[in-house]
């Protein structure tokens, strides 16, 4: 089938048209995938040596979001994120403290998995571990020696570059600029440029038998047979940090095509990287823009916050900041941007997440309904149902879904849920819905919630209500606050202004909002 036909039977079948950017042709390209209908997708995970740490979490919240709003629009999405749980610097980590590498192994990939729950990644279908698939890895090895493309020496096996004309076409280099000068294994290659497939084991290192000897598996080589094992030898996209072009994504188009004699990956997307900052702009203001040329993949790398910049564990983080605030923030610049991150970003994004649920509060007061209980659905079911939410909410509806099918623009679409909370909030007080109860807008505001709930959604923004903090203490506190709420409003009727202003502004001081309402009076923390 050729591309035209594949992008026609692709709208055939009503899905609709989604654009993404392709590192490889450096273009953005229409979504037609292998299998029409259905979405084979992979992402590298993380080298689990150490507590995962915010520049780990970058990719995994992308690419959830890529998954959610595919599965929202109509495809089937299969998405698989590696472990690898044996590298070199597992292996120094384990001595270090004195246990096993598959001990260290499997600690750090509870915390990493921890983490991507509390972040509400929770999408992924598959993670496979490099060490369950030592016998796929080693067939690969074995094919690529079989067709002239990889050699053994002295225990090892390294990929012969020369024998592949279209080795370094990701990154746009030729060979002889990538090359360096070979590492401690130059006298057992070819070529500098050459990499490893196979490592020969050193004495006392974890090690598995091979026709080569005993070693372990090359990092490279480990994506591709782990991906060919579960997507098969041509799926669909490939995602990554922008760090990871080379030589991580050039090596394993290199090994799996020269194996296949097929694209590796249709579409391969890379995300930009967490750098510190001490601001970013305003969460729900103007959107973040695309990556531009400016920002290079040298200078992004240069700049990432990393392990060895120092980065602290992602769960002391969390100690500190709602995770939620952490996402929205992650998703508040286009995907392909570097993210600026650091405290001020994360007050801020936390401070948008409020004006959300001070709406959430109000339409539960209005429609005795909670947000969080709406039911989720799909584009098709959208379209069905949100005329009856008005106009206003129709175009905001089509501008957020118009971001995401061109190539998952989150940053406008972000900045359009905050123009829908103003139309919200606009209505409510149009027609005085707090202290009046028309059936017609009533219903109105109902569709309005029903389609807000389904764009969040989209986003995996507000799925489940904020978890307490403080279990007897919180609820001891809005015990403390109604008391508080009930003696300024007694001020109030007795004209002691003086006593309630005291009130509002202490509590204000206190970071905490009193919001004077028809029904009464509310309270909320301001982040």
């Amino acid at each position: 089938m050729s591309h035209n036909e594949a992008t026609i039977s692709e709208q055939a079948s009503g899905l609709p048209a989604i654009q993404v950017y392709n590192t490889l042709s450096r273009d953005k390209e229409s979504l037609v995938t292998v299998k029409p209908g259905e979405v084979g997708m992979y992402l590298c995970g993380p080298t689990v040596y150490k507590p995962s740490h915010i520049g780990h979490m970058v990719g995994p919240v992308i690419f959830d979001t890529v998954k959610r709003h595919l599965a929202y629009s109509g495809w089937k999405v299969t998405w698989v994120v590696n472990i690898t749980d044996v590298d070199d610097k597992l292996i120094a980590e384990s001595s270090r403290r004195g246990m096993t590498m598959a001990a260290l192994a499997e600690e750090m990939t509870a915390d990493y998995l921890e983490n991507l729950a509390a972040l509400g990644v929770t999408s992924i279908d598959e993670m496979p571990k490099a060490t369950d698939h030592i016998g796929t890895i080693i067939t690969f090895i074995e094919g690529l020696i079989a067709k002239d493309r990889a050699y053994a020496s002295d225990g090892d096996v390294y990929f012969d570059v020369q024998k592949d004309p279209d080795y370094g076409k990701l990154t746009n280099r030729s060979v002889d600029a990538m090359q360096g000068e070979g590492g401690s294994t130059a006298d057992r290659k070819r070529s500098a440029a050459d990499f490893a497939l196979w490592k020969k084991a050193k004495d006392g290192e974890p090690a598995w038998e091979s026709p080569w000897g005993p070693g372990r598996p090359g990092w490279h080589i480990e994506c591709s047979a782990m991906s060919e094992a579960i997507l098969g030898d041509h799926f669909d996209i490939h995602g990554g940090g922008l760090d990871l072009v080379f030589p991580h994504h050039e090596n394993e188009i290199a090994q799996s095509e020269s194996l296949h004699d097929c694209p590796m990956a249709t579409y391969w997307m890379h995300n930009g990287l967490m750098q510190a900052s001490g601001a970013s702009g305003k969460v729900g203001g103007r959107p973040r823009g695309e990556a531009g040329e400016a920002e290079s993949i040298e200078a992004q790398t240069a700049a990432k916050i990393s392990k060895s910049t120092g980065a602290e564990p992602f769960k002391t983080l969390l100690a500190r900041h709602e995770p939620e605030a952490i996402r929205m923030l992650l998703l508040s610049t286009h995907y392909r941007s570097p993210i600026h991150f650091g405290e001020e970003p994360l007050a801020e994004s936390a401070r948008a997440l409020e004006a959300f649920r001070r709406l959430f509060a109000r339409n539960e007061r209005v429609c005795g309904t909670s947000f969080y209980a709406l039911p989720s659905r799909t584009r098709q079911l959208g379209d069905v149902a949100v005329a009856a939410a008005g106009e206003e909410v129709t175009a905001l509806r089509s501008k957020f879904l118009t971001a995401m099918d061109d190539d998952f623009n989150t940053a406008i679409a972000i900045a359009t849920l905050f123009d829908y909370v103003r139309v919200v909030n606009k209505y409510i007080d149009q027609h005085q819905l707090e202290a009046n109860k028309p059936e017609a807008e009533l219903a109105t505001l109902a569709a309005m919630m029903d389609t807000l709930r389904e764009l969040t959604g989209v986003l995996g923004l507000f799925v489940a209500p904020p978890k307490a903090s403080g279990g007897a203490d919180e609820a001891l506190v809005g015990q403390l606050m109604e008391l508080v709420i009930e003696i300024r409003a007694n001020a109030r009727k007795s004209k002691d202004f003086a006593t309630a202003d005291l009130v509002r502004d202490r509590l204000g001081a206190m970071k905490i909002v009193l919001e004077d309402r028809a029904d009464g009076t509310g309270w909320s923390r301001k982040s």
